[in-house]
């Protein structure tokens, strides 16, 4: 039967640790996209297809990449077609989607958002959608409603450093009354972003909101410093977008030269955006390692192939891919160097899109273990690999290649308040994954200490790893 209680668990072992241990741990979301406005404003939603598919500009582009492939009109994914026109749009292709990880996600949405056990299909569609926007329709199907329903803890959602982060201050001022966080996470892309025709523009309204005047490369350093501010109102994580990544170690007064020339309206040369974004990532590290936070680094995306798609939508639409640069690991491994080197070296979680690198990564961050428990971790299998083999194969390697056992588990990586199954996906296949192992003579029959695994894995490490409860 589709999705039924044992689905993905495939051996007795598998079966008694889901149900026994990871079925019961509460979700620590600790990389996201959700807004923390719409947490703040407790947001209700007028039907599925606001939830599933488009909530004014932003949505889950997962499934508009589905829905085009499947040749839907972008009238009933991005566009004005009705919702309930959208809505079968995307029933038509989930239909045509077996072995599609949003197959099974969005089953699993139904039945524990919704409580509705039916195969996602044109013969059910009426019904669907009438059962599920009446449950949207009562008065606890919120934005904190879902994340209470789902015993979700902490929720890390990732900010400019120029955010004021008001909206987060004020949900610090109601975790008790939630019962649960919203935390801020400093992405820095803006101040990366050398290369980009709106460099000074965003310098001015870093300057803004730092009160530093950013006229050189030591005033730059100073508005950066924003991770005192984030780490007032809570922040214990910084997460690097590294499309591409180059090491390239320079003087400080190379890199001075270089912004000076920026901020005068010159376009630096590749050479120069490879140091430049070297000399900011290393003094970053720094600053997180001295508030004792983890990094981030999300490696080998190819962003906005469509340039059509991109003019008429933007980014984060579904015209992304996964990257293959060669010879990441290796500048990697230089940025890793000069960091220990330097004393500078955070705790840092790093993912790919190139499941290739996966060993290559997985035994490059060994060499820069110590100081606490598992400074260095390969990240769980991210955006086009959060499949059944994506995360069996991300956690095989983990397993082969440092410690299983300390590893901080799933995150959503998305904009829906829909997506914590997810979690549950992934704790379903990590189950899957261990009772294979005992019952291949690979691990002991020894519940306590499997039990205890599979619970660290779920959350217990999450909680202790990155220090948002203390």
């Amino acid at each position: 039967m589709l999705l039924n209680d044992d689905f993905l668990l495939t051996t007795e072992w598998a079966r008694r640790l889901f149900h026994g241990h990871a079925e019961k741990m509460p979700i620590i979301d600790y990389h996201c996209h959700l807004d923390p406005r719409q947490i703040y404003e407790d947001v209700h939603f007028s039907d599925l297809a606001q939830l599933w598919l488009y909530d004014n500009g932003a949505g889950d582009h997962y499934k508009w990449r589905l829905m085009r492939a499947n040749g839907t009109s972008e009238r009933l994914i991005t566009g004005d077609g009705e919702p309930y026109e959208k809505f079968l749009a995307y029933v038509d292709t989930i239909e045509r989607a077996p072995g599609n990880p949003l197959y099974e996600w969005s089953h699993l949405e139904l039945r524990r958002a919704f409580g509705i056990d039916l195969t996602i299909c044109r013969a059910n569609a009426d019904e669907i959608w009438r059962r599920a926007n009446e449950r949207i329709a009562a008065a606890d199907f919120s934005a904190k409603g879902l994340i209470r329903a789902f015993d979700v803890r902490c929720v890390c959602t990732t900010d400019d450093p120029a955010s004021d982060l008001a909206w987060h201050k004020l949900l610090a001022d109601e975790e008790a009354e939630n019962g649960f966080k919203v935390l801020p996470t400093f992405r820095p892309d803006g101040l990366m972003g050398i290369d980009r025709p709106d460099f000074a523009a965003y310098l001015a309204r870093l300057a803004q909101v730092s009160g530093v005047d950013v006229t050189d490369w030591e005033s730059l350093k100073a508005a950066a410093q924003r991770v005192d501010y984030f780490h007032e109102v809570g922040g214990r994580l910084a997460d690097h977008g590294m499309n591409s990544f180059f090491y390239a170690g320079a003087a400080e007064d190379e890199v001075a030269g270089i912004v000076a020339r920026a901020l005068a309206g010159e376009a630096p040369s590749k050479a120069e955006v490879d140091a430049y974004q070297s000399a900011l990532t290393l003094f970053l590290m720094g600053e997180y390692e001295r508030h004792g936070w983890t990094l981030q680094l999300h490696a080998n995306v190819f962003r906005n192939a469509n340039s059509r798609g991109f003019a008429a939508l933007g980014a984060d639409a579904g015209f992304d891919s996964a990257g293959d640069q060669p010879g990441l690991v290796g500048q990697l491994a230089l940025l890793l160097d000069a960091a220990n080197s330097a004393d500078a070296l955070p705790k840092t979680i790093i993912y790919t899109l190139d499941e290739s690198q996966y060993m290559g990564i997985a035994t490059l961050i060994q060499s820069f273990q110590g100081g606490c428990r598992q400074r260095l971790q390969l990240g769980c299998a991210w955006w086009f690999f959060d499949h059944f083999a994506g995360m069996k194969s991300q956690l095989t390697m983990y397993a082969q290649e440092s410690l299983l056992a300390n590893f901080t588990g799933m995150l959503t990586d998305s904009r829906s308040f829909l997506s914590y199954p997810r979690h549950e996906y992934f704790r379903r296949v990590l189950c899957h994954t261990v009772g294979e192992w005992v019952e291949m003579g690979r691990l002991p029959e020894d519940e306590a200490y499997l039990g205890g695994l599979i619970e660290d894995i779920c959350y217990n490490n999450a909680h202790d790893y990155f220090g948002f409860f203390e």
